[in-house]
């Protein structure tokens, strides 16, 4: 050992025992490094499958709260539009929300969550962002019932905005579609125009968009053309919808009305200062008399030879 230790005789016999030792050693860890691997991977293939199941529950409910927010997104565009409608209106609005649809496929009607609580009433106008969609029929309580306009009862007046041709305008029974059919031959409409309600009726104020005409036909065999209109409203969609008092102003209005009374009196103040000119306009007048009696004055306080110098210019006229 203190030969070896101090001339490494014994160097190449450990190598080649090494050699010899190590397929053995290596059997013996074998079966423990195998055992660890396998236990590796089965513990990493467990973790890596509830890592993927717990991302792909993270990822779902983030599509799920995409989607949600996508339709908030879509509900907030809407109700800035009807905001931004109801500004337009100008009159005291209330916005409504559908609670369900008429599945009678006959039958164009609705069901809104407002009712006589909130003041409806029956044949109150129903819009959405884009137009006119309808009227109230039927006001419960808390629920109402609203028929559209293209529903095959219903009908409405309107007129063309460009030119002021009356008209009415009927339900088809297609949610797309609406008739005017006492269009004479030789009035002037033409596709494009803009329907608008004309106020006769008294259901609907005057002014709101209702539909643009879509096709016009002219038939010399009849008295009346025929003439089909497309609504603007969107009867199938709308998910909010607008309630509209007629002749009821916003708050907006009556702060706008209560400043006509401020003018009113300033006028009145510049109309009482109207009788303080004429006061002035008096005074100048009373002035004028004295001035004439004070011309008399001095004619009454004229010397005796300005007397007798006018007396005989007189005598000599006379004579």
């Amino acid at each position: 050992m203190v030969m070896d230790h101090k001339y490494k005789s014994l160097e190449s016999l450990r190598a080649g025992l090494s050699v010899v030792v190590y397929p053995i050693q290596l059997s013996i860890e074998l079966p423990g490094s195998i055992s660890g691997w396998f236990s590796e991977s089965l513990s990493s293939r467990r973790s890596l499958q509830e890592d993927n199941e717990s991302l792909r529950t993270q990822h779902m409910m983030q599509e799920v709260q995409l989607q949600k927010l996508a339709a908030l997104e879509a509900e907030n565009i809407r109700l800035r539009e009807l905001l931004d409608s109801s500004f337009k209106v100008g009159e005291k609005v209330l916005i409504a929300e559908l609670l369900s649809v008429n599945l009678d496929p006959y039958k164009h009607q609705i069901v809104i969550n407002k009712g006589e609580a909130n003041d409806i009433y029956q044949g109150q106008p129903l819009l959405d962002a884009s137009g006119v969609m309808g009227q109230i029929v039927h006001a419960g309580p808390y629920t109402s019932t609203a028929i559209l306009i293209t529903d095959t009862s219903h009908a409405i007046p309107v007129q063309v905005n460009r030119n002021g041709l009356r008209t009415i305008a009927l339900g088809s029974g297609t949610i797309n579609r609406l008739e005017l059919p006492y269009i004479p031959n030789n009035a002037d409409i033409k596709p494009g125009d803009l329907l608008i309600t004309s106020g006769l009726g008294g259901h609907f104020p005057p002014g709101y968009p209702v539909a643009e005409v879509a096709a016009v036909q002219h038939d010399p065999g009849h008295a009346f053309s025929r003439v089909a209109a497309t609504p603007l409203a969107e009867l199938n969609r709308s998910r909010e919808v607008l309630l509209v008092w007629p002749g009821k102003t916003t708050v907006l209005d009556n702060t706008e009305m209560t400043l006509e009374p401020e003018t009113t009196v300033l006028d009145n103040t510049e109309t009482t200062l109207e009788p303080e000119t004429t006061v002035l306009d008096n005074t100048e007048t009373t002035l004028e008399p004295e001035t004439t009696e004070a011309d008399q004055a001095s004619t009454d306080t004229a010397s005796p030879t300005d007397k007798a110098e006018t007396d005989a210019a007189v005598t000599e006229d006379g004579e």
